[in-house]
């Protein structure tokens, strides 16, 4: 009777077990979709607010409401050492450029085309900040995930004389994957130090939104429409905030390889909306550079992620 109850004790945590491994997937999954969601979002409310007013609104809304995820109490003032406060500083910073740009290139773009170059620039760029900043070595990975980002730059621009895709909203994206590069490296550092995750990100994203607030007192047209009210409740609270707190419940119940490459549906799915839902129509000059974009991602996911596993 003993060794039956002893089986089926050990049944239910083989079960517990597996389905905790299935929890943290399904969270980051879930993360990446959501933020997947906000450059088509961009695109179907058609908001006539300035597109850098949006993406300051977004960083103050979202901010706020994982301030309230957040633990309270001395938590915060961990944030104030000082092995802490300069990357959080360059993590506001860096995050703040990359919404606003970010949504100029959305706007400029398309959900699609804006996405897959920000998105695609941005490991580019964080091999560069960690070899820099963390004495990380290239990888096979980066490497090719460079080369398809340079490529699939040079591409749409076109140099070749057919119709390309306009370089002043290219280089907006550019800026975007780079801020969005420089980030990553600086939030990794800070969470190095043993911080919390949630308050040291909403940090971040209220102290971006704060320095940027002016612009928002530059350009307050239309931000009071009911379109422009819609998008930020929906890119600020789902979009950011839900989306932020799911990644980083997820990110500590699996391994940093499987974050990664689950991350990878938040450009998928950006460039599925964008064609199929809003019906953005590409050249083929964009949908090649595209199309590197993306597999400039997948290479450096699934390329490094092969070599961490051997």
């Amino acid at each position: 009777m003993n060794d039956l109850r002893a089986t089926a004790t050990d049944a239910r945590e083989v079960r517990a077990l597996t389905a905790a491994r299935g929890v943290g997937p399904a969270a980051v999954l879930g993360a990446a979709l959501l933020w997947g969601t906000v450059g088509p979002a961009q695109v179907l409310a058609a908001s006539d607010a300035d597109p850098g007013v949006l993406g300051v609104a977004r960083l103050l809304i979202g901010g706020v409401a994982l301030a309230a995820l957040s633990s309270r109490g001395m938590v915060w003032r961990q944030l104030l050492r000082r092995d802490v406060i300069g990357w959080l500083l360059l993590a506001a910073l860096a995050t703040g450029i990359y919404q606003v740009a970010f949504m100029h290139a959305v706007d400029q773009l398309g959900a699609a085309l804006g996405t897959a170059i920000a998105l695609g620039v941005a490991p580019v760029v964080t091999g560069i900040c960690a070899r820099w900043w963390t004495r990380d070595r290239m990888t096979l990975g980066w490497a090719a995930g460079t080369a398809a980002a340079i490529v699939g730059c040079t591409v749409l621009l076109d140099p070749w004389g057919a119709q390309g895709v306009a370089a002043t909203g290219i280089a907006v994206a550019l800026v975007s994957g780079a801020c969005y590069g420089v980030y990553t490296v600086a939030a990794k550092r800070f969470l190095s130090t043993g911080v919390p995750a949630l308050p040291a990100t909403s940090f971040t994203l209220i102290l971006a939104g704060i320095l940027l607030s002016p612009i928002i007192v530059l350009h307050p047209e239309h931000l009071a429409d009911s379109d422009s009210l819609l998008l930020i409740g929906w890119i600020g609270l789902a979009g950011t905030a839900l989306a932020y707190a799911l990644f980083v419940y997820g990110l500590g119940r699996t391994t940093a390889p499987v974050a990664g490459t689950l991350s990878l549906a938040e450009p998928l799915l950006a460039a599925l909306l964008g064609v199929v839902v809003l019906q953005e129509q590409l050249t083929r000059v964009a949908l090649v550079g595209c199309a590197l974009m993306i597999v400039g991602l997948v290479a450096v996911t699934v390329i490094d992620s092969g070599r961490r596993r051997r």
